[in-house]
């Protein structure tokens, strides 16, 4: 952000973020860490159920764009979407991203939970608890608790955590089988956000004075 703040001189773009996670060093949303280096843009925050490779093969997919000022969610609306993408709008970057952020952790342990053999009940209640759980912080943090049953909360959750496609599932079956996950991420070309996002995360629930049992269990397997 800070390169991009420097290589814009005077200009003043709206900006949109597809990244999903959270800054480990201070907790911050990445639409904070983009307006601390660019006070003057608008920042729109673009999330929801999508895999990389299924858009790029035109697969009919649903995100949502989100930001405080109307006018550039709908600008950002308008400019990524087309006849297999379809944008819905969102005043809510706090409840957006957090669960783009949350969902690659509760994602971790949806792959543990394959890598153990466990079954689809089990992994209905995961998903379903960790969903809980994202909207609990949500609330503490004042999100709109609509967002969590939307595109960038269960819809996002249900996708990450039970797609092939999913690095982060991937990653919690290499771990169930007892793998180190030092030795996974050495071999990784790509980057499985749920490892740095599931300790950041239990560091905000606790300054917000939120249970996040999962995400802490999570943390305990990879960190502990």
């Amino acid at each position: 952000a800070r390169q991009m703040a420097s290589g814009l001189g005077k200009r003043r773009p709206a900006i949109v973020s597809v990244s999903k996670g959270l800054e480990p060093e201070t907790d911050h949303f990445l639409s904070e860490v983009l307006h601390e280096e660019l006070p003057d843009c608008t920042i729109t925050v673009l999330s929801g159920p999508s895999f990389a490779r299924e858009v790029y093969e035109r697969q009919p997919t649903a995100l949502v764009a989100a930001s405080p000022d109307t006018a550039a969610a709908v600008q950002a609306q308008h400019v990524f979407s087309n006849a297999q993408l379809r944008v819905y709008t969102s005043h809510d970057t706090i409840g957006v991203q957090l669960g783009g952020a949350l969902k690659n952790v509760i994602a971790l342990a949806a792959g543990i939970l394959v890598g153990l053999g466990l079954g689809f009940n089990t992994q209905a209640a995961l998903i379903t608890r960790g969903l809980a759980e994202i909207g609990r912080l949500g609330a503490a943090m004042g999100a709109d608790a609509l967002t969590f049953a939307g595109l960038a909360g269960m819809g996002d959750l249900v996708l990450t955590a039970t797609g092939a496609l999913s690095r982060n599932r991937s990653l919690g079956i290499e771990l169930a089988r007892g793998r180190r996950l030092s030795d996974i991420l050495a071999e990784r070309r790509t980057v499985a956000e749920g490892v740095q996002t599931a300790r950041t995360a239990v560091d905000l629930a606790a300054r917000h004075g939120v249970e996040l049992p999962i995400a802490r269990e999570v943390t305990r397997i990879l960190f502990e």
